[in-house]
C-alpha cells in the first residue's frame, strides 16, 4: 500500500516513475526498517540489475525532497524509510526495536501551524527515542 501510494504521488508532482526509482521505492517500502543508501542500492538491484549508486542516491534525493522518504540520522551516516502519511512510534536507541503508537498527539498541533503559517501540511513524524525495557534490564545487570 505505501509502495503504491509513494508511486502515485511521484507521478502526480510530476516525475516519471522509472525503473530506477520505482526500484528505490520498492526496496524502501518492503524493508520494513530504515536502509542506508548501500542497503537500498543492495535491495534495488535484486528488481533492477544494473542500478548504480549515483541513481540510488538521485532517487533518494528526490524522494526527500518531494516528502516521500525520511532520512534518519544513525550511527554510521544516514538511513531512509518511505514515508507517506503520518508516523507515530517509540525507537529503542539500544536494540533499535520500534513501537507504534495508535494514537495521535500532533493532529491539533499540525492543524494550527498550518493556520499559523499557511502551510499545507501533507503530514508528520511524531518520535520518542529511549530504551525499551530490555535494554533497560540489560544496563542495570551490567553494573
Amino acid at each position: 500500500m505505501e509502495v503504491r501510494l509513494a508511486e502515485e504521488r511521484l507521478r502526480s508532482a510530476g516525475y516519471r516513475l522509472t525503473p530506477a526509482r520505482q526500484a528505490v521505492i520498492r526496496a524502501l517500502g518492503e524493508a520494513g526498517r530504515e536502509l542506508a543508501p548501500g542497503e537500498v542500492l543492495t535491495a534495488a538491484r535484486a528488481a533492477c540489475p544494473g542500478l548504480g549508486r549515483a541513481t540510488v542516491y538521485r532517487a533518494l534525493k528526490l524522494l526527500v525532497q518531494l516528502g516521500l522518504a525520511l532520512p534518519v540520522p544513525a550511527s554510521g551516516g544516514i538511513r531512509y524509510r518511505l514515508l507517506v502519511g503520518d508516523v507515530h512510534r517509540l525507537v529503542c536507541r539500544g536494540c533499535g526495536a520500534q513501537l507504534p503508537l495508535d494514537l495521535c498527539l500532533a493532529q491539533g498541533l499540525a492543524a494550527q501551524l498550518a493556520q499559523e503559517s499557511g502551510y499545507l501540511i501533507a503530514g508528520h513524524v511524531l518520535e520518542f527515542y529511549g530504551l525499551c525495557p530490555d535494554c533497560q534490564r540489560r544496563l542495570d545487570h551490567a553494573d
